[in-house]
C-alpha cells in the first residue's frame, strides 16, 4: 500500500489482547480453560445491574443519552462533586485518548513510566507525541525520574496509581510533593482504574485536587474492575470544569452505550457487591503471596486485583505450559519484564486451578 497513512503508524505496535477462551479450548483440545490474564472481575455483575440491563435491553434501537444525564446525577451524588466535573468515556481508555486529543499538538512531549499501561504509549504516538520515559525503580514509580523528563515541551504526564502491570502505588505524601514540583502548564493524568482496591491508608485521595486552579489534574476511573462491567466499556474522568469542557469538545456525541449507562447507575447502588469483591481480592491475594513464598517466587505487593511475580525462569515457556493446562495468565516479556508473569485474582475454583497447575509445571521443569 502506498504510504498515504500517518508515518508514525509504522512505529506503533498494536495492543494484543489474549485469545478468547473458546478459541484456546478449540486449539488445544481442552474442555476447561480459565482466564486470569486481563485483571477482570471474575464474578458476574451485581443482581441490580443484571436487572437494569434486562429492563432496558429492548430500548437499544434508540441512540443513548449523549450527556449520560442519570449516570452523571448518580455519580455526582456518590462522589459529592458537581456533574460538570465528570466526563464519561467508552472505558477509561477513551478518556486517555480524549486527553491527548484535547491537549496535544505536534512536537509536544508526553512523559510515561516504564513499565506502565501500554495504551499511554500507543495512543500518544498516534497523536504525534514525543515520548519521554522514566524507568521504574524496584517496580515503583520513580517520581524524581519523571520530573527529570519534564521540559518546556512537556504537555501531559501519565501516572497510573496503582500501576499496571506492577500493582505498586504512590503514597499520598509522595504525590503531594511531586505535584508541588510540577510546572503549572503540564497536565497530570492520574489513572485510578484500581481505585476501589487501593483506597485507604496512605493511598492519596485525589478528588480534592481537581479544583486546584493552579494545577491541571485529570483523574480517570472505571466501572470495568470492581464493578464487573468490563464488557460494557464505561469509564470516566474527574477534572476541573474548564478541563472537563475541553474533553467534552473532543468527545464523540454518543460514546457511552445505553446499557452501559443503566448498568453503571445500578452498580453505584450496590455497595455490598463492591465490598464483597474488595474483601475477596484482599483475602485471595494473601493466599497467592503465601503460595509464591512457599515455592520461592518473589512478587510485588499489590494494591490491585492482580499480582506480578518472578518465575526465576523463562516466563514464556512457563506461560505456554500453563496454557496447555487450561490456565491463561499474562507473560510480561512484551513489557520488558523478562521472567515475570502477571495473574489476577479469580474465583475460588479458578485460583485453586492456577495454584495446582503452577505447582505441576514447576515440578515438571525441575525434573528436566
Amino acid at each position: 500500500m502506498k504510504k498515504i497513512y500517518k508515518k508514525v503508524l509504522d512505529e506503533v505496535i498494536p495492543y494484543k489482547p489474549g485469545k478468547p477462551i473458546e478459541e484456546v479450548k478449540r486449539e488445544i483440545g481442552l474442555d476447561e480453560v480459565i482466564k486470569l490474564a486481563s485483571n477482570e472481575n471474575p464474578f458476574s455483575p451485581s443482581e441490580k445491574v443484571l436487572k437494569a440491563i434486562a429492563e432496558n435491553i429492548s430500548e437499544v434501537n434508540r441512540y443513548p443519552d449523549g450527556g449520560c444525564f442519570y449516570l452523571r446525577k448518580a455519580l455526582s451524588e456518590k462522589l459529592s462533586i458537581s456533574g460538570e466535573n465528570i466526563v464519561f468515556g467508552n472505558g477509561s481508555d477513551e478518556v486517555i485518548i480524549l486527553t491527548l486529543r484535547a491537549f496535544l499538538s505536534p512536537g509536544d512531549e508526553v512523559v510515561i513510566s516504564d513499565p506502565t499501561f501500554m495504551v499511554y504509549k500507543i495512543a500518544s504516538k498516534i497523536e504525534g507525541a514525543e515520548l519521554k520515559v522514566a524507568p521504574a525503580k524496584e517496580f515503583k514509580h520513580d517520581l524524581e525520574g519523571v520530573l527529570s523528563c519534564v521540559t518546556d515541551k512537556t504537555k501531559i504526564i501519565f501516572i497510573a496509581n496503582p500501576e499496571n502491570p506492577t500493582g505498586s502505588y504512590i503514597r499520598a505524601k509522595e504525590l503531594d510533593e511531586f505535584i508541588e514540583k510540577l510546572p503549572e502548564d503540564v497536565v497530570l493524568f492520574m489513572d485510578e482504574a484500581y481505585y476501589e482496591f487501593a483506597s485507604g491508608g496512605d493511598y492519596p485521595e485525589t478528588l480534592s485536587m481537581i479544583e486546584k486552579t493552579d494545577r491541571n489534574i485529570i483523574i480517570a476511573r472505571t466501572f470495568s474492575k470492581v464493578y464487573g462491567l468490563a464488557g460494557l466499556r464505561i469509564g470516566y474522568a474527574l477534572a476541573r470544569e474548564d478541563i472537563a469542557e475541553l474533553l467534552n469538545k473532543v468527545r464523540e456525541p454518543f460514546n457511552v452505550n445505553s446499557l452501559a449507562q443503566v448498568a453503571a447507575v445500578a452498580a453505584l447502588k450496590d455497595d455490598e457487591y463492591v465490598k464483597k469483591n474488595v474483601d475477596w481480592v484482599k483475602k485471595e491475594k494473601q493466599r497467592f503471596y503465601d503460595f509464591f513464598e512457599s515455592v520461592g517466587f518473589e512478587y510485588v505487593p499489590s494494591r490491585t486485583n492482580f499480582i506480578l511475580f518472578d518465575t526465576a525462569r523463562n516466563s514464556t515457556e512457563l506461560f505456554n505450559k500453563l496454557l496447555y493446562k487450561g490456565v491463561i495468565v499474562r507473560d510480561m516479556t512484551a513489557w520488558g519484564i523478562k521472567g515475570f508473569l502477571r495473574v489476577n485474582i479469580g474465583t475460588e475454583e479458578e485460583n485453586n486451578k492456577f495454584i495446582s497447575a503452577l505447582q505441576e509445571v514447576i515440578k515438571g521443569m525441575l525434573e528436566k
